[in-house]
């Protein structure tokens, strides 16, 4: 057995034993190849080839935050597609909660088990996984997070949907000139541990502190954990609480979806203004009824599929994670790696009536 044999074999005996069981069980003579250094990578792999051959035959096991939400089917299929077009295997697992984080860890065990040769991994929770991916990539395993990041020294490389900050401060822009930068707004989130939802608050609290926004007040942030009928109902609770909210800010596709639907049945649709991230497909109705007035996104498609096409480019040695490198990602073009070894995939689209209809996600 080869020694990356070997290490991905003893991965499935790490993941149900304990550390020491498997290294006496996995002792012996140290390889070249078995050699590691601090990010999990192998240290004979540490410098990039970006003019290393694509490797094919790969498997890439996608682990969403949850199956069942058609966001990430989106952006799963767009990552399927890259790898049938790149010669290797796509295969999803996942738990049906996106607040299920020990069913994430139990994933990450899965896929290290089946010794994929890479996973794509949107996280629950910045820290949960971190244990089980950097065991994951002591075994040979490359880890692309995307859509929701963990720790950095828990990954090889994040696929972001656009820049953090972008996103943050143009929901707060959308909805302050929808309301004439006056009035009480709220934010209906995923779930309380969300990175990626946390981050963008982030952004809009700071950008909120600008003198422009002096007549608009954040009064709350509810969580309606990525579910429909909670989100619908946070809906409803915020405004009862709040009579005279003037906005709400949904960075989430399953929320700002159960927010129009609530805001559409009720005596606020056209008052209350609504915005943050969604999906045309979901949206469509509710712009077109004057619910929703604008709102934003990037292509999920493009977000798996970059997030496919950059665990196929590590695997392949043409990158390693490490800031200024660049790869070719197919027809979606050259991309380069940031700080912390953050990809971007580009800026937020927004959408209203006159653009809706020419989009189909």
């Amino acid at each position: 057995m080869s020694s990356t044999k070997l290490r991905r074999a003893c991965a499935a005996l790490a993941a149900v034993t304990s550390l020491a069981l498997a290294g006496t069980a996995c002792g012996g003579g140290t390889s070249k190849d078995d050699v590691k250094d601090e990010g999990g990578s192998n240290a004979t792999a540490g410098k990039a080839d970006p003019n290393a051959a694509t490797k094919k035959g790969l498997t890439v096991g996608f682990l969403p935050k949850a199956v069942n939400n058609p966001y990430f089917t989106s952006a799963d299929k767009g990552g399927e597609k890259a790898l049938t077009e790149l010669g290797s295997k796509y295969k999803e697992v996942g738990t049906s909660s996106a607040t299920d984080t020990s069913g994430q860890v139990s994933y990450v065990n899965t896929l290290t088990q089946q010794q994929v040769d890479a996973m794509a991994v949107s996280a629950q929770d910045p820290g949960a996984l971190c244990t089980a991916l950097k065991q994951a990539m002591k075994n040979g395993i490359k880890v692309v997070t995307y859509d929701s990041d963990t720790k950095a020294d828990c990954r090889n490389a994040f696929v972001s949907q656009a820049s953090a900050e972008a996103l943050g401060r143009t929901e707060v822009q959308l909805l302050a000139e929808q309301i004439g930068y006056k009035g009480e707004i709220a934010i209906l989130s995923a779930a309380q541990t969300a990175t990626n939802q946390n981050t963008w608050i982030d952004f809009m609290k700071d950008e909120l502190k600008d003198p422009k926004y002096k007549d608009m007040k954040l009064v709350k942030v509810a969580y309606g954990n990525d579910d429909a009928q909670q989100s619908f109902q946070q809906t409803q609770g915020l405004l009862q609480e709040n009579p005279k909210l003037a906005g709400i800010i949904s960075p989430t596709t399953v929320g700002i979806k159960a927010a129009a639907q609530y805001l559409s049945g009720s005596k606020y649709k056209g008052k209350v203004k609504l915005t943050g991230l969604g999906t045309p497909n979901d949206m469509r109705k509710y712009v077109k009824n004057g619910t929703v007035e604008a709102f934003e996104l990037w292509d999920p498609a493009k977000l798996g599929e970059l997030a496919a096409r950059t665990a196929v480019a590590l695997s392949s040695g043409q990158i390693t994670g490490k800031e200024g490198e660049t790869f070719k990602a197919g027809a979606m073009g050259t991309f380069t790696i940031g700080k912390d070894g953050v990809i971007d995939l580009g800026k937020p689209t927004v959408f209203d009536k006159k653009n809706i209809d020419q989009f189909d996600f």
